[in-house]
């Protein structure tokens, strides 16, 4: 899949003529190209966002409330950065991503554990606030696409909806593991078989794009998150031990790695902005 942009002539003699609302449409898609490395890099935040939230509550002495606000704080001044940029840049992007898993799984942390919400409660809850998002992108933007992230409206819907899922995968995660008791590995087994059967509903049946999409993109933070607390958590509980410091530094350090990747090559920018940035 494509974006749907300008050509890089056009947008150029375009740029200088052309009124203030004109030219904001002129940036490139914010947002990548949803390839396979889109989606290993997508579960592996998730996986972080879990135990790097358990790892900030255990060791920075913060408590659950200050680490929150301390994680709130540098993912507003991730997003202000990113919104700054004129098109997809990879580390600051998943630096967002990163940051925007570990508050989401906060909120949600802090719904059950401090206020006493019940899992169930907020499930639905964020399910909610999700489609009020969707339902607000549509009727502004007549469009949920995510190769049309190109002005600053649509880019502010965009992160709105990413906060909303990350915060849905965890409360309905935890619903799925704690509540009904099924176990790490079978509540990822779970995930992963209806993230399948998405993808055969795309593929096989039609279903729509842009909302395989989302829906796919919901459950991949609690399967990610099931995949993390499995590696991290003590094995007495289901796990393997590994304790949240190493589980953090591993994924962490595979993130690194493929968004470098992705920095040098521009294997996940669309076709038009990867001619212009190598000219560039």
């Amino acid at each position: 899949m494509t974006a749907d942009i300008p050509g890089a002539v056009e947008a150029h003699e375009a740029s200088d003529t052309a009124p203030a609302h004109a030219r904001q449409r002129l940036r490139w898609n914010k947002v990548p190209e949803v390839t396979a490395y889109f989606w290993v890099i997508k579960i592996l935040c998730t996986t972080v966002g879990e135990t790097a939230a358990d790892l900030l509550n255990e060791k920075l002495g913060l408590g659950l409330t200050g680490v929150s606000l301390l994680m709130s704080v540098l993912l507003v001044a991730v997003l202000v950065a990113q919104f700054r940029t004129r098109a997809y840049r990879p580390g600051i992007y998943w630096l967002a991503v990163a940051l925007i898993s570990v508050v989401g799984t906060l909120i949600s942390d802090n719904l059950t554990d401090n206020l006493g919400v019940p899992l169930e409660t907020s499930t639905v809850a964020f399910a909610v606030a999700l489609v009020v998002v969707f339902v607000a992108w549509y009727r502004s933007e007549r469009t949920l696409s995510i190769h049309h992230v190109d002005t600053t409206r649509r880019e502010s819907f965009y992160w709105l909806a990413v906060l909303f899922t990350f915060a849905l995968g965890t409360a309905a995660g935890d619903l799925v593991a704690e509540r009904m008791d099924l176990g790490y590995w079978i509540s990822a087994g779970l995930f992963a078989l209806a993230i399948a059967a998405v993808a055969v509903a795309h593929f096989a049946l039609g279903l729509d794009a842009v909302w395989s999409f989302w829906i796919a993109y919901i459950l991949t933070r609690p399967l990610g998150a099931s995949i993390g607390d499995y590696l991290s958590q003590p094995t007495a509980d289901g796990g393997l031990g590994l304790g949240t410091v190493i589980t953090s530094v591993l994924f962490l350090a595979v993130i690194l790695g493929l968004v470098v990747f992705l920095t040098v090559t521009r294997r996940d920018v669309s076709d038009p902005e990867r001619l212009t940035q190598q000219a560039s």
